[in-house]
């Protein structure tokens, strides 16, 4: 990735980020219960001045369940977000909670997510977090079986009690993407459009927080 944004917010000063993650996944439980269980952690670099992190580290897991043959999914999660070699002090490491329902409609794809923290990144108290998205697959741009298109649109809230820990004016804003996904041979290219409702003033004088295009290549193993 040309840069790690987290709703929104340059995590690496609009820099280069490597990002990695490794997942375990259960069968279901029964055939009568169509649910999995699942454990994870996923891996970026980041870049936060003077606090002497220089990677997010995230331990994952929960439960996921899927119905009318895959189409109707629902994932209950818990995540624990870790920035190794900063201070405890700064209170950089949280825990959120998640709730994730989606239905694929065939010709376009549309998920739901609530996530909260009882205490979010840097002290700053509860925190809501609401998104969604729609992906639409792009059948008509075809070269061959081996590539495929898809075109997708999010949109995020993000509320934090104590906002001024978080570093934002106000106690929510909103963030958005709009993109493609181009699949080929096995690896994914996206190119996505995203940004905020925050100015260069809101977001502590940096340009974290403005539009940008990302783009990113990325392999399933």
């Amino acid at each position: 990735l040309n840069d790690y944004s987290y709703r929104g917010i340059s995590q690496t000063q609009r820099q280069v980020a490597v990002q990695a993650s490794a997942v375990y996944e259960t069968r279901t439980f029964s055939e009568q219960i169509p649910l999995t269980a699942y454990a994870g952690a996923w891996g970026s670099s980041v870049n936060f001045p003077n606090t002497g992190a220089a990677a997010e580290i995230d331990i994952n897991g929960g439960f996921r369940l899927k119905a009318l043959e895959d189409k109707l999914s629902f994932d209950l999660g818990y995540t624990r977000y870790t920035y190794p070699g900063t201070p405890e002090a700064l209170m950089y490491g949280f825990n959120e909670f998640s709730f994730v329902a989606g239905y694929d409609f065939g010709v376009a794809a549309v998920t739901g997510a609530v996530r909260y923290s009882p205490n979010f990144f840097a002290n700053s108290g509860e925190a809501w977090y609401k998104w969604g998205q729609i992906a639409v697959p792009l059948p008509f741009l075809k070269v061959n079986e081996n590539v495929s298109f898809k075109a997708f649109g999010t949109l995020g809230n993000q509320y934090v009690q104590t906002f001024t820990n978080y570093g934002i004016p106000s106690n929510n804003y909103w963030d958005w993407q709009a993109g493609l996904i181009v699949s080929f041979y096995g690896f994914d290219f996206t190119a996505a459009y995203t940004g905020t409702n925050l100015s260069v003033q809101d977001c502590l004088g940096t340009q974290n927080c403005a539009s940008r295009v990302i783009v990113g290549l990325s392999k399933t193993f």
